[in-house]
């Protein structure tokens, strides 16, 4: 069998045992604790038949409560004997410890439970919420499912946790239901049952038992079941057709308990205010009997209105077991409670038998969570074990892979050709940029506007007047609710604002809100596109905002029917265009190796090697680490942040000037392989009329390195006063620094010191920033453009890098400008928004190897185009041949590791390179003399950046490059990837 062949029979393998996994996690009969155990029968006939009643009581616990809450628990425990505590309320320690006392106290382990819908956080602080279960109803990969009910029993079982009270199947298809809504998987039954099956089936499949509810289906009410009793008037068949279809599907499959809603239902049962949950009808005629239910039995909350209304305590006990529940939660009073039970006993209303029974199957469950072996819960590191990198990440993959994209008229998301949009963005119920807004920067140039959604209808008006410059709005709904019957929180004002708006503007509307309230929205159809971002959250609004510039697919579709035109199932695909923004778990890096750089970026501005920097590093398209350290100066003063832009020195070249050639080259209007003079013919009675492009761009030309032109403008160390003006004018109108002018013309004089400048007399590689003088002169001839407007056009504009551009102080802020070296001889002032390279300062600050300022974020969208063979943002720039041509290495064989533009690693290791060793061969970038480098692996699918300041203030500080900070760095990362898992396929 040859290779190919083993490989497809491996793959064959694996898939075959996926779905075996598949069919063994979501197929069983009945529920695992089901069985007979020696230690439930010792501990059964340990226990009085009191006690064998106290068993059946679930009582509320809370972890903020103080001692008097404690005392009157810890009373119930010791003299009653009772059977589980359900925790609201508290704390993740709070809560462990209290766990820890009552089991301490107790006869009988307690059987522990929560309702952890969302997980966790739905009741404890300091703990992780996941998505609501409508907003998990528009995934499509149900594995996530699977995932989400191991994690939260794994963080149950961390704090001594049996049972959960989820996963609600209730089949909402009811818009105006005030207590289910956004707790249920959606109006398709299907949807839901396949989504209880896997919730249900991870938690279980690591011993939290999970509990289906709530029984028969409380999704289509008007009314909540906590405050009154709600009516359904459905038939038998209704109800057998859609509330009961996904309890039949998880009891299948071997669902551990199963809860029992507060609800009249006539077509089962007409007793006058008889709630389901005291049924028998509905309890042991139709889940016992008929559906063949065998696990726990659970009623609702007991304090409930539904039923506390109608009957007293000790009465509602009574009716709920006669019903046929097994677990009596939450009951108001239970010394009343067991003293009735008793008497019905007693009388033969109840049967010893019936609590018997109803008691070894609790005990059964016991012993399934494994209460069998009781070891109290650990307190050390629960909240780091709580809150843990898995967890983190899968909150990112439920939210990423439901938000849904309703609406998308001329295929507008993702955003395309960013130099068309001048965009604008409206955020309505928060006062301030939140995160939906600030990851909306990391994509383009917005305008950010902030209106509470109370405000009057003229100040509504007044922003919309000030959005008339834009062409492009994104309006986000946040602050929201979820209660019908106040309109979602989704005001007559925000209303009919987006309606204007929308009338004369291009509008994306983007709802951090119920689905739902997407019905109280007139004049949808002159909306371009409209996103359903479900819930309101800083992890929610980062991933929305990325989806609506391609930084990750839309993947999601309606749950629910949110309005006429816009049905259940309703999502439109998108893939993925741009980079992503994320957590290093996603890409596989170790989070604590990672630890490393920002102990290295540290140490370099403790040990003078750089007053700050910006560290930037994204893998497979995914930016999972982008941070500042330090301050713009030595003074501590201004601290660097990710917006804040640096000189890139020499990188310039291969986002400006490469960058340009390459676009040339696809244009087949520029050629490497002929002589620099066929451009530019002032250089055929030179010694340079036979460099070839691709020489003086590999740096294989003789060229001499540089030359410091500004030294001839300067006479007994004062600037020439013919040349230089503190003023500008029509003949001092290059600008230099600040306050500094030179004339236009010295521009010639610079060429013409190239020219005479003899070549060297050895050949081989000679790094040289002349050649790109020449450069510089050759694309603005072909193009009749100024470099800098070129690559606006061409690159920085399209794709979205608005921090990157020559001068700088046209249209940033100083202050997010940091500045360079403190020129003490030529130009007497601290560079600060100038280029720092002399020859590119005479130049106006535009030259063909310096000039071009960026942040660490843009220039790493310029590397990932590089890295991605010419394509960002769904548009193509350069030609892939094109791209493996220039990052080839055409003299190598000669010694010259030099790309053709681009830098390149060092093969040879006793040989200095700008890289660590091991790096691929294939990877290319270049480095910066103010303290920048940027590098692409195509190998490992990896981008670095690394930007600083290291000549502050002066050039001559070397610390940077003696440390070895930057590729020290770079290795760290690589470091942090256990890179031997790559797929072999």
């Amino acid at each position: 069998m040859n290779y190919k062949n083993i490989v497809l029979v491996l793959i064959v393998f694996i898939l075959n045992s996926s779905f075996i996994n598949i069919e063994q996690k979501t197929k069983r009969n009945k529920p695992a604790f089901i069985n007979k155990s020696v230690w439930v029968d010792s501990v059964f006939n340990s226990l009085t038949p009191d006690e064998r009643i106290a068993q059946l009581f679930m009582i509320a616990a809370y972890s903020n409560k103080g001692d008097i809450h404690k005392n009157k628990i810890s009373e119930l425990i010791k003299k009653y004997k009772i059977g589980g505590l359900i925790f609201f309320q508290g704390g993740p320690v709070r809560q462990a410890n209290l766990t820890n006392y009552y089991q301490s106290i107790s006869k009988t382990p307690l059987l522990i439970g929560i309702d952890a819908e969302w997980g966790l956080g739905m009741r404890l602080d300091s703990t992780i919420s996941f998505p609501r279960q409508m907003m998990l109803g528009a995934i499509q990969n149900d594995s996530l499912i699977y995932e989400l009910g191991e994690e939260i029993a794994k963080q149950s079982k961390r704090l001594g946790i049996h049972i959960n009270f989820a996963p609600v199947i209730d089949v909402n298809n009811n818009p105006e239901n005030p207590v289910i809504n956004v707790r249920s998987f959606g109006e398709d039954k299907k949807n839901v049952a396949e989504k209880g099956i896997m919730y249900m089936t991870g938690m279980q499949d690591n011993c939290i038992i999970a509990t289906a509810k709530h029984f028969p289906g409380h999704g289509d009410t008007k009314s909540d079941s906590h405050y009154s009793l709600p009516i359904i008037n459905h038939s038998k068949k209704r109800f057998e057709n859609i509330e009961l279809y996904p309890f039949k599907h998880l009891i299948k499959n071997g669902i551990g308990g199963i809860m029992i809603a507060h609800l009249y239902i006539p077509a089962y049962d007409k007793t006058d205010n008889r709630a389901s949950t005291l049924s028998p009808k509905i309890v042991s005629g139709l889940l016992k009997k008929k559906m063949g239910f065998k696990g726990l039995i659970i009623t609702d909350a007991l304090n409930m209105k539904g039923v506390s209304q109608y009957y007293k305590p000790g009465e509602l006990e009574v009716l709920a077991l006669l019903a046929g529940n097994d677990i009596l939660l939450f009951p108001e009073d239970v010394p009343i409670a067991i003293k009735k039970i008793k008497e019905s006993i007693k009388s033969g209303l109840l049967t010893q038998e019936d609590i018997d029974n109803k008691c070894k199957k609790i005990l059964k469950a016991k012993k399934w969570v494994g209460l069998d072996n009781y070891s109290p819960v650990k307190i050390e590191n629960i909240d780091n074990d709580i809150n843990n990198l898995i967890a983190e990440l899968l909150k990112l993959k439920l939210i990423e892979n439901s938000l849904t994209l309703l609406k998308n008229e001329n295929d507008i998301i993702p955003f395309k050709r960013l130099d068309t949009l001048k965009i604008a963005s409206v955020v309505i119920g928060e006062k301030n940029k939140n995160s939906f807004q600030e990851h909306l920067d990391l994509y383009a140039g917005i305008k950010h506007f902030n209106i509470n959604k109370d405000t009057s209808p003229d100040e509504f008006l007044s922003l919309k007047d000030s959005l008339d410059d834009y062409n492009l709005i994104i309006v986000g709904i946040h602050n929201s609710n979820n209660r019908p019957s106040k309109n979602f929180g989704i005001t007559r004002q925000t209303i009919d604002f987006v309606d204007k708006l929308s009338e004369k503007k291009k509008v994306l509307l983007d709802i951090f809100a119920n689905p739902y309230s997407l019905s109280k929205f007139s004049g949808l159809n002159k909306i371009m596109a409209i996103l359903m971002s479900y819930e309101d959250n800083k992890t929610t609004q980062r991933l929305s905002a990325q989806l609506l510039f391609g930084g990750i697919s839309a993947l999601g579709k309606l749950p629910v029917t949110a309005s006429d035109d816009f049905p259940v199932n309703t999502g439109i695909i998108k893939k993925k265009a741009r980079l992503k923004y994320s957590i290093p778990q996603e890409v596989g890096a170790d989070f604590e190796k990672l630890k490393k750089i920002d102990s290295l970026a540290i140490n370099a501005i403790k040990s003078g090697a750089t007053p700050g920097c910006q560290i930037f590093c994204a893998k497979d398209g995914i930016v999972f680490y982008n941070k500042s350290f330090g301050y713009h100066t030595y003074d501590s003063i201004v601290p660097v942040k990710n917006t804040d832009v640096y000189d890139l020195a020499s990188i310039t070249k291969i986002v400006s000037t490469v960058a340009s050639l390459m676009n040339l080259y696809d244009e087949q209007i520029f050629d490497t392989e002929i002589r620099m003079s066929d451009y530019l013919c002032y250089l055929d009675t030179t010694d340079k009329i036979d460099v070839l492009v691709k020489e003086a761009l590999s740096h294989q030309s003789k060229l001499r390195p540089w030359i410091p032109f500004y030294l001839n403008t300067i006479i007994n160390d004062t600037l020439r006063k013919d040349l230089y003006s503190k003023f500008y004018s029509d003949t001092f109108s290059v600008q230099v620094a600040d306050s500094l002018y030179i004339i236009s013309k010295y521009k010639d004089s610079i060429y013409q010191s190239i020219i005479d400048t003899n070549l060297c007399e050895e050949g081989g590689y000679k790094y040289s920033d002349l050649g790109y003088y020449f450069f510089h002169e050759i694309i603005e001839e072909i193009t009749e453009t100024p470099l800098d407007k070129y690559v606006d056009s061409c690159f920085y504009k399209p794709m979205g890098t608005t921090k990157m551009k020559y001068n700088p102080l046209r249209s940033i802020k100083k202050i997010d400008i940091v500045p360079t070296q403190n020129d003490t001889y030529f130009r007497k002032q601290l560079i600060h928004g100038y280029v720092h390279d002399p020859g590119a300062a005479l130049l106006g600050g535009v030259a063909g190897h310096a000039g071009v300022f960026s942040n660490a974020n843009d220039l790493g969208k310029m590397m990932q185009l590089f890295l991605q063979k010419g394509e960002y943002g769904g548009k193509r720039y350069f030609r892939k041949n094109t791209i493996e041509y220039f990052t080839s290495c055409p003299y190598c064989n000669e010694e010259n590791r030099k790309g053709i533009g681009f830098d390149k690693p060092e093969m040879d290791y006793s040989k200095e390179g700008p890289t660590f060793h091991g790096i691929s061969s294939l990877s290319f970038g270049h480095t910066g003399f103010t303290g920048t480098y940027a590098w692409a692996d195509p190998d490992k699918n990896i981008v670095y950046v690394f930007l600083s300041n290291r000549i502050y203030p002066e050039q001559e500080n070397n610390k940077l490059v003696e440390m070895n900070v930057r590729t020290e760095i770079f290795e760290a990362f690589y470091n942090a990837f256990d890179f031997t898992k790559d797929t072999i396929f």
